[in-house]
């Protein structure tokens, strides 16, 4: 496993491009030279998506664009940020007294979470930090941020936190496209209720078969305290829960108790007036994605001749389920994702939360640059989504390192 902090490095500043523009735009806001700079690296979720707040692993990569943050240590207790953006406004705040509203999320919030949270443990308490904002998340995000090691996605695992070098096929290559629909989990109510409807299914499936549903938060310890596979686990769910969506009401039956239990001791306060949770897709998409992500590892570890077939067929399968059961995509991924696949791609699927952003599609190698062409031209400019620069919307990437701190040399 990798280390679980940012590694340190000292370069010459001048030999990077970024770094110098950086370097110049922080003299010009603050008057002064940045004393370090920091690197995080983009990521990528290959498979196993919404599964990471329900207990099971996942299997990201980091991608080579990253985002720099140049940083003076100051002896006031003001904490001054400034974007290289201009779309987005100066801010200041004393340290003192760090209140972050979850009804706005801003951009400066986002840093304001990270300040909060270094005071815990970095890779696995970051998962926390992200909930300041009010996003019931998991762990992927941050763990791959700093265990990301050049060359290799990584099978993340959590309690304990841990990592796993998962060697990706050599004759393909992995695609990355803007939708170019924005969705901020913390602006909407999407992401928490699919965490409630999870932490729900769990409740009900635990008082199912027995046991002491009152302390289960998380599918994956309904299997764990079951001892049985996760194919086993989607058996049991047909059998516990209907497709029909539950009630308030009826989930008080099921469990024996009353709405005032469950609105003030299990359902979180931005979930409180939801009036209907669609607990059987819910848990049948993680159950199922949970096994596509030990799938997908055991077929790059065997590598078959079909490698690349098979893990497209996986991501495939997925992208479904989080479409149809999950329903976490919209129209344009959908579009995005068949125009992928019509032009090259073994395998395509969204990528993040979801409702917006990204996909992501292996692509043999030999067929990149017909299939970046060609889904250019069919999704961004005869659509007129070329609004943003080409190549931050559709590039192709490998696995990139993790997160850095540079010092001027």
């Amino acid at each position: 496993m990798a280390s679980e902090g940012p590694v340190t490095r000292r370069v010459q500043v001048a030999e990077y491009p970024r770094l110098v523009k950086l370097k110049e735009m922080f003299n010009s806001k603050f008057g002064s030279i940045p004393k370090f700079y920091v690197r995080a690296p983009g990521r990528v979720n290959i498979i196993g998506e919404h599964i990471d707040y329900c207990g099971y692993s996942v299997l990201p990569m980091a991608v080579e664009q990253d985002m720099l943050i140049a940083v003076e240590p100051v002896k006031t207790h003001t904490l001054c940020l400034s974007n290289t953006n201009p779309l987005y406004p100066d801010f200041s705040i004393s340290a003192n007294n760090i209140q972050i509203d979850k009804t706005k999320p801003l951009w400066y919030n986002y840093f304001l979470c990270g300040f909060k949270g270094i005071q815990v443990e970095l890779a696995e308490i970051c998962a926390k930090s992200e909930r300041y904002i009010g996003t019931e998340g998991g762990g992927m995000d941050q763990s791959i941020s700093f265990l990301a090691e050049e060359g290799t996605a990584k099978l993340i695992e959590f309690s304990p936190l841990r990592a796993t070098d998962v060697k990706l096929p050599s004759g393909a290559v992995f695609v990355i496209a803007n939708s170019c629909v924005e969705m901020n989990k913390a602006a909407t109510s999407h992401f928490n209720i699919r965490v409630m409807e999870c932490r729900l299914a769990a409740k009900l499936l635990a008082k199912y078969k027995g046991l002491q549903w009152d302390k289960v938060l998380q599918l994956e310890e309904v299997q764990g305290r079951l001892g049985i596979s996760l194919e086993e686990m989607q058996a049991v769910t047909e059998d516990a829960l209907h497709s029909e969506p539950y009630s308030q009401e009826e989930i008080c039956r099921c469990l024996g108790i009353s709405l005032e239990e469950l609105r003030t001791q299990i359902l979180s306060p931005n979930t409180q007036d939801v009036l209907i949770f669609k607990l059987y897709q819910r848990a049948k998409h993680v159950y199922s994605e949970a096994a596509r992500v030990f799938q997908f590892k055991k077929i790059c570890e065997e590598a078959p001749d079909n490698t690349v077939q098979l893990l497209g067929e996986l991501m495939n399968q997925s992208h479904r389920s989080c479409r149809d059961m999950y329903e976490c995509s919209c129209p344009e991924l959908d579009q995005l994702v068949d125009i992928c696949r019509k032009f090259g791609a073994e395998g395509s699927r969204l990528t993040g939360a979801g409702w917006g952003g990204c996909t992501v599609s292996i692509v043999p190698a030999d067929k990149l640059s017909s299939f970046l062409a060609s889904v250019s031209e069919a999704y961004y400019q005869r659509s007129g989504r070329n609004l943003a620069p080409e190549k931050e919307s559709l590039f192709a990437t490998k696995p990139g390192g993790g997160a850095l701190v540079f010092l001027e040399a």
